[in-house]
């Protein structure tokens, strides 16, 4: 709003007084922050080394249990959106520790969740009563309103990364949540039936005796030794993007979008020695180093980046990723999903 001539200016004033107790409110003078010309996310670049967060959360599970949490879970919190339980401003992101012989009790919610798995072998994520046994760097989901729980028989820790789509559920006041009656959801299937069934790029025919998961979200384990395998096979012989590295999109094989009502996710391979060209795009996302070592420079931020460590690319901030003498192997999920539902996605190469 320009600016007003102060006896017209003390004139409004009392207008908006007398307005205020009837809950009314001049756009005019709020337009500028509600309509701005390019977005200015209040979520900030940050990095979390993986090896410090670690230590906070076995030392929280030397105090609590999973069962007394419910979910024994460091949040990652953008530091410029603290006291939000937000990494984004429509994504959560924390770092859930299950120990030897722990469950995490079944229950079941609005929000959509997936779960990339940080360290240990051989535990599992039990989907509607069938379990994934999970190894460092698969990507597991838990799609709203299914039944999951939690459980380590193994003799070694188990920490994933959850991320949710916590903050986007509360913009709609749409939260429901429920827990079973008993710790586990009884099996329905053997652990790998539905990898078995829908992991292959097939799934069974229409009215087929195996299509038991809902059709129109049927897959949710996508094993590390598969998208690994696929991401080096297409980085040998593909043309390198120069803006994203060599990149593949974790797809629902029902329809081919993305994984998750809500939530994008994808894996990048930079080669050793490449810095990617400038890039920004309206999806804040969420980075984890799988293998090698470089920098991440977003805006005027450089972090520096080793294997298992977190870091955020808030909303419209450009982003260039450097591979150090090795090949860099970046997991990342973001809110892709929701924006191009909403005809909201831009991307930008520079």
């Amino acid at each position: 709003m320009t600016q007003l001539p102060n006896d017209q200016r003390q004139q409004l004033e009392a207008l908006y007084d007398q307005m205020d107790p009837k809950a009314l409110t001049p756009l005019w003078e709020v337009l500028h922050a509600l309509v701005k010309p390019e977005p200015k996310p209040e979520a900030i670049a940050h990095g979390w080394s993986y090896d410090e967060a670690r230590d906070y959360l076995m030392r929280a599970g030397d105090l609590i249990s999973a069962e007394q949490a419910e979910r024994r879970v460091l949040i990652l919190e953008n530091p410029g959106i603290r006291g939000q339980s937000a990494i984004t401003g429509s994504l959560y992101a924390g770092l859930q520790l299950i120990l030897p012989g722990e469950i995490a009790p079944c229950h079941r919610h609005s929000q959509c969740a997936l779960r990339f798995v940080m360290e240990g072998s051989g535990a599992y994520t039990a989907l509607d009563g069938e379990k994934a046994v999970m190894n460092p760097f698969d990507l597991v989901l838990t799609p709203n309103w299914q039944w999951h729980d939690h459980g380590n028989p193994t003799d070694q820790p188990m920490i994933w990364l959850d991320g949710l789509d916590i903050p986007t559920v509360r913009l709609f006041d749409a939260t429901f949540a429920d827990r079973l009656d008993d710790k586990v959801h009884p099996e329905t299937a053997p652990p790998g039936a539905t990898l078995a069934t829908y992991g292959s790029n097939l799934r069974p025919l229409d009215g087929s005796a195996a299509a038991r998961r809902p059709a129109q979200r049927p897959l949710f384990h996508y094993p590390y030794a598969q998208w690994r395998k696929a991401l080096g096979e297409m980085a040998a012989s593909a043309t390198l993007d120069p803006h994203l590295g060599h990149a593949l999109e974790f797809t629902n094989p029902a329809d081919g979008g993305p994984i998750l009502a809500t939530i994008s996710a994808h894996v990048r391979l930079i080669p050793a020695g490449i810095t990617t060209l400038p890039r920004r795009a309206t999806d804040g996302t969420v980075f984890v180093v799988c293998e090698g070592s470089g920098r991440a420079r977003i805006g005027e931020t450089s972090i520096e980046l080793a294997p298992r460590s977190i870091f955020v690319v808030p909303c419209w901030q450009i982003l260039e990723l450097e591979a150090a003498d090795e090949d860099l192997v970046l997991f990342g999920y973001s809110d892709k999903a929701s924006q191009q539902k909403l005809e909201l996605y831009q991307e930008e190469r520079l």
